[in-house]
């Protein structure tokens, strides 16, 4: 319907301007009627105009008849009066003749002067023709000399500009004359040649821009360092408002950050900001590279209707320079500057693609920089995952992590997509911390080595209150004593305690800038710390209990300072929690296995203690020289068993510090080795023979043994309890020594037995080695008698304890 509308308002808008026009042409003179005519023939309804004129004109012809057939009689009135006239004119003729004759002879110099004229006129066109076909001709020459000289000094895009005025501006208005038809001819020559000479100079620009890729990088990197530290120290400051009692070790990072960057002013900026207020000026990627060989191309090929030709070699030579950046060299791994070299370069490639892509017209699309990018992150991040695996230096680590940070923020400055980059990084921190424990696991066995396992000796305030400022350790009555004085814990304490929230900050140091939760980081710093404590500390302390040359005053000595350490592991907590923000209470928060780790090493050297305290008596026990013969005792104890318990005296002397317990067990395990070892001696194969004096000789040193226990070595025995001990050897000797065997006979068996604890085989083991002696002793006649009669109660015991020992297995 509108349709219909607007065409019948068209068709009397056209109508009405050919009512114009007719008006016009009536009304006008005809020598100006050419530019009516021309407005009829530069529109588009001719052939309707045609048609009002001929209808127009058909009536003018009516019009013009009826006023014919209206004047008819006055007609008629003139012919008549046209008739008389004739004669008249004949006469008028005649005259004329005459008088043109007469003209004719008069006027032939006139003639001849005319035709003079007239050469001279003839003249004076063609010259003015020839000035109009030069003035016409020179423009075309000038041209074509500006071109060329634009070729010469190599403005190809301008030249493409002239040459194009040229073809279809100044040519066409001369294209008869020969020389213009070689100007045609040449013009396709000159295209080709400005588009080789173009491409050259476009092969030239990616020559170019893969040399600065590395420093175009370089700077962009820069850039956004500078960002990436207004960030840390504004993290750090709100950090300090938060926590501000312990975060000395941030405190130090950001006063070597500001220290490092003494013009930059308080207050929160922009990235772009940030660059533009810094004291360096850092230059863009299009002050370090002429993009315009690029965009004159571009243009040029544009104009040339060959730009998809132009684009696909561009991209072809961009994938190649690509495929070559990402080829990491072999030894990027040695150094830090070998990865820098590497990020810059990537960096400096996808800058300069992305400068192109903001500034040419689809040149290069996101679809295409999309793909690249693609493919550079799958090859950057594989190289990384190769390279960094031969990283044995935690601070290399720890430097690669930030420069991968700052290439990630870089590159996502830009609007590429980083995350897997920072996934990536998650990888890195397992590694970083095993590296981080390897160089820990040196520290351990250095400060373990080093130490003197003594209690560390304090002479004065200063002293004491620095080693109370290293470790979280109160003691009320320590703090009571007089100076000089000792802390219970060696050297080795407050050194490992030290390097424990060392290896924390180092974890931390890892966590920055990897856009994590406050909870994420704790884990993080909580799961390596576990390690360092359950496999790295543990390991070394291990190493440390099970040496060969370790005494026991040391091995009481990393007890002392175990228990010191386990009961850190809380202040440890703390620690964590107050770098972190995050309460140690909070859901799938990971608890420090500290405790566990210190527990077991403390049970380790307990347990060396034990043995160590056992090899000492047998190497003692080695020294016993006794004369299973004698036929009397001596006076006293041997004196190996005396030096024996002077060594056990001294050495649980020294367990003062130890926790009741252990002291307890170490000093009973002791005694019972003790008794063992002094039963086997007594019934070992190679004594086949024993005398009673000897017998009484091996008393006196087991009475020095009980001495010793009675004496109360070690405090917290109740009673006799370390007595006890010996009990076996006891029973046993006055078993012998008072040779009650009927009681031993007749109560055995029983609970409240006097012998109890003596075994009828170690009896009759013992009764054999002196049956022996008796029956090859030769003494005196007249005790002879009794010796038979010794004889034959032993025989008769010896039975008799036989019929127990069968009893018993039966």
């Amino acid at each position: 319907m509108e349709r219909g509308k607007m065409a019948e308002l068209e068709s009397l808008e056209t109508a009405a301007e050919h009512e114009r026009i007719l008006r016009e042409i009536e009304s006008t003179d005809t020598a100006c009627i050419g530019p009516t005519l021309r407005s009829v023939y530069d529109g588009e309804e001719h052939s309707r105009f045609m048609e009002k004129l001929e209808a127009r004109i058909r009536n003018h012809d009516r019009e013009i008849e009826k006023m014919c057939n209206f004047h008819y009689q006055g007609f008629v009135d003139s012919i008549t009066e046209l008739l008389k006239v004739r004669g008249e004119a004949q006469k008028l003729k005649n005259q004329v003749t005459d008088t043109n004759r007469k003209l004719q002879n008069e006027g032939k110099e006139l003639i001849i002067a005319m035709e003079e004229l007239k050469q001279c006129r003839l003249q004076q066109r063609n010259i003015s023709a020839t000035v109009d076909k030069l003035t016409l001709c020179l423009p075309v020459l000038e041209m074509y000399s500006k071109l060329r000289e634009q070729m010469k000094s190599k403005r190809h895009y301008p030249a493409l500009k002239t040459l194009e005025h040229l073809e279809h501006t100044y040519l066409p208005q001369v294209s008869h004359y020969r020389f213009c038809k070689i100007m045609v001819d040449n013009i396709p020559k000159l295209r080709e040649e400005i588009k080789e000479v173009s491409m050259s100079d476009l092969k030239d620009f990616l020559e170019s821009i893969r040399k600065h890729s590395d420093k175009i990088g370089e700077t962009a990197m820069k850039q956004d360092c500078r960002y990436s530290q207004w960030k840390i120290i504004v993290k750090i400051f709100f950090s300090l408002l938060l926590s501000p009692n312990i975060k000395a070790q941030q405190q130090r990072n950001l006063d070597n950050i500001v220290s490092q960057h003494p013009r930059i002013s308080g207050g929160k900026k922009s990235k772009k900001e940030v660059c533009a207020s810094s004291d360096l000026e850092v230059p863009g990627a299009q002050d370090l590279v002429d993009f315009s060989p690029v965009y004159r191309c571009l243009h040029i090929y544009s104009v040339l209707g060959a730009r998809e030709t132009f684009e696909n070699y561009y991209r072809k030579q961009r994938r190649k320079q690509a495929r070559l950046v990402l080829q990491p060299p072999s030894n990027m791994h040695e150094t830090l500057d070998g990865y820098r070299k590497y990020f810059n370069q990537i960096v400096g490639f996808f800058v300069v693609e992305d400068h192109i892509l903001h500034t040419t017209q689809g040149l290069v699309n996101r679809a295409y920089i999309d793909e690249l990018w693609e493919m550079a992150l799958s090859k950057t991040i594989a190289a990384l995952r190769t390279h960094s695996s031969y990283c044995s230096d935690p601070s290399l680590v720890l430097d690669l992590k930030n420069l991968i940070v700052l290439f990630a923020d870089t590159l996502q400055g830009y609007g590429f997509p980083v995350n897997q980059l920072f996934d990536m990084l998650l990888e890195i921190q397992d590694q970083y911390s095993e590296t981080l424990l390897k160089k820990w696991t040196g520290v351990f066995r250095n400060i373990l080595d080093s130490d003197n396992y003594s209690p560390i000796p304090v002479t004065n305030e200063e002293v004491y209150k620095k080693i109370v400022g290293q470790f979280p350790f109160q003691d009320a009555e320590l703090e009571k004593q007089p100076f000089p004085k000792k802390f219970p814990f060696s050297e080795f304490v407050p050194k490992v305690y030290n390097q424990i929230k060392e290896f924390i900050y180092a974890c931390l140091k890892f966590s920055e800038d990897l856009h994590l939760s406050s909870t994420e980081v704790d884990d993080m710093i909580r799961k390596s710390t576990n390690l360092l404590l359950t496999r790295t500390l543990s390991n070394c302390l291990q190493n440390v209990i099970k040496r060969k040359n370790v005494g026991l005053t040391e091995l009481v000595q990393i007890i002392i300072n175990t228990t010191h350490l386990e009961k850190s592991c809380k202040f440890l907590e703390e620690f964590i929690t107050n770098i972190t923000n995050v309460l140690p209470e909070t859901v799938h928060t990971t608890k420090l296995y500290g405790t566990t780790t210190f527990k077991d090493a403390r049970h380790a050297a307990e347990e060396e203690i034990y043995t160590n305290l056992n090899q000492k008596i047998d190497q003692f026990l080695q020294l016993a020289d006794y004369d299973w013969m004698a036929m009397e005792p001596g006076s006293r104890a041997s004196d190996y068993l005396v030096d024996l318990i002077g060594f056990l005296r001294s050495t649980f002397a020294v367990f003062t510090h130890l926790p009741g317990k252990v002291a307890q067990t170490a000093c009973m395990s002791a005694c019972k080795h003790l008794s063992t070892s002094l039963m086997q001696l007594l019934l070992e194969a190679e004594v086949r023979q024993l005398t009673l004096g000897a017998l009484q000789q091996f008393n006196l040193d087991v009475e020095e043994c009980e001495q010793f226990a009675r004496s109360g070595p070690v405090p917290g025995f109740q009673g006799d309890t370390l007595q006890l001990a010996f009990i076996d050897l006891r029973q046993l000797l006055d078993l012998f020594i008072q040779w009650d065997w009927s009681t031993y006979l007749a109560d055995y068996g029983q609970p409240t037995c006097k012998y109890l604890r003596v075994n009828p085989t170690t009896a009759l083991i013992l009764l054999e080695k002196m049956r022996d002696t008796s029956r090859k002793n030769n003494v005196f006649a007249q005790f002879r008698k009794n010796e038979r009669d010794k004889q034959k109660l032993i025989d008769t015991v010896a039975k008799q304890l036989r019929s127990l020992i069968n009893s018993h297995h039966s």
